[in-house]
């Protein structure tokens, strides 16, 4: 493990990002570790719909993603999925398939699998930033591969890789987004029969429905611990006036309250103290968590990792959040069992505790995994394999392939 640690004087004073690849433990130095390099030698991109099953605002008929698969020059294989949503960020099925096949994977072929960081600079350089990384999501699938490809030629998992002890089992957080109130009582009860104990509730609608929503789910689930994702749709004033109210309720924290660009805002809301203010859509790089942590305008984030460029920048902002004494909560996009099984993998690596809203299990009905993920008393496992800890069936790949 990495002791080397900033104090939180020491994060807002530096004025570079230099200083911390070294503090950050970074994984692209995995690679010293071998005396012979593998190389890439084919990289393949399978679009595929997974079958859905409930209502989710953010799911079309079906979840699409963009599987990755990763072949090295001496047959080893890595998977990976990309995880676009066009309702939830800019980048479409279509966009993520092509940059992985025409921009991505030409110039990575030969490369040494086990050098993340030269990889990352080639996409980067690919696909430039503007004001954050350039097309995240389609970047976190081929990393996610490279990472389970290496997890696979060195036999580790990715707590193993990163030095961490991994963990057991994740507890995860029941997703309310109700159009009606009068629908609310029977997902409470689904979820509870299903052993959840925890709920996540969307928001960022009216203000007078949103706030009977979560005092409605309090009543029932006094216990539980609540939190209200507004997805960006609250304006300044009405975020100000919401925050306290929700925060009367029983609500532990209001995630991504503002659009992303909304920087003022998030000051004010910091500076109110109401409640916790954690940033979800507006944090896609780790410099960019860094300038806004500088910026005093967040207690936290709400991590996901398809948003991030994959995990490699996902380990550097948790440990970026660890070290400045910062809030994460674990979430997701809806992830099938690949991308899944990598966030599982990331949570249990720094010993995640509190619930998770990872609700591919509860609105997805299909897989590509040989053995699905499961999820029993509102928990799951982390998977203990090498790279992801899971395997694919191929044949179910094509199964659910469409074309693109």
């Amino acid at each position: 493990m990495n002791n080397n640690k900033f104090s939180r004087r020491d994060f807002l004073e530096s004025s570079t990002l230099g200083a911390f690849s070294y503090a950050l433990g970074a994984s692209g130095t995995v690679g010293e570790r071998q005396s012979q390099p593998v190389t890439i030698e084919r990289i393949e991109v399978f679009p595929v719909s997974y079958p859905v099953k409930g209502e989710f605002k953010f799911l079309e008929g079906g979840r699409l993603s963009a599987v990755v698969k990763i072949i090295a020059d001496d047959g080893a294989v890595g998977w990976g999925e990309s995880i676009p949503s066009h309702l939830w960020s800019y980048e479409t099925m279509e966009t993520v398939t092509t940059t992985i096949r025409n921009y991505l994977a030409p110039p990575l072929i030969g490369h040494n699998v086990f050098d993340l960081n030269g990889i990352h600079q080639i996409m980067n350089q690919q696909i430039a930033p503007s004001f954050q990384t350039g097309q995240p999501i389609a970047k976190s699938g081929v990393d996610m591969a490279l990472h389970d490809l290496i997890g696979r030629i060195t036999n580790q998992s990715l707590s193993q890789m990163w030095g961490r002890m991994p963990g057991e089992e994740i507890t995860l957080s029941w997703t309310l987004n109700p159009s009606e109130i009068d629908e609310l009582e029977s997902l409470i009860e689904e979820g509870r029969r299903q052993g959840y104990q925890h709920f996540n509730v969307k928001v960022g609608t009216t203000p007078d429905f949103d706030l009977a929503l979560c005092k409605h789910v309090k009543e029932q689930v006094p216990d539980g611990f609540l939190w209200a994702d507004a997805n960006g749709g609250y304006d300044r004033m009405t975020a100000m006036e919401i925050a306290p109210k929700l925060a009367d309720i029983g609500v532990e924290v209001l995630e991504q309250p503002l659009p992303s660009n909304r920087l003022t805002g998030y000051r004010d809301l910091k500076r109110q103290g109401a409640l916790p203010i954690l940033m979800d859509e507006g944090i896609v790089s780790h410099e960019t968590l860094m300038e806004f942590i500088r910026l005093d305008l967040l207690d936290g984030i709400a991590m996901k990792l398809p948003r991030c460029g994959g995990l490699m920048s996902a380990k550097r902002q948790i440990e970026i959040i660890e070290d400045a004494g910062l809030m994460f909560l674990g979430s997701g996009l809806t992830d099938p069992g690949l991308s899944l099984a990598a966030t599982l993998q990331l949570y249990g690596a720094f010993n995640y505790g509190l619930p998770a809203a990872l609700n591919g299990p509860q609105f997805l009905a299909g897989s590509i995994l040989k053995d699905p993920l499961q999820v029993k008393r509102g928990r799951v496992s982390v998977p203990a394999g090498p790279g992801l800890g899971v395997e694919v069936d191929e044949s179910k790949v094509q199964e659910l392939s469409i074309e693109i």
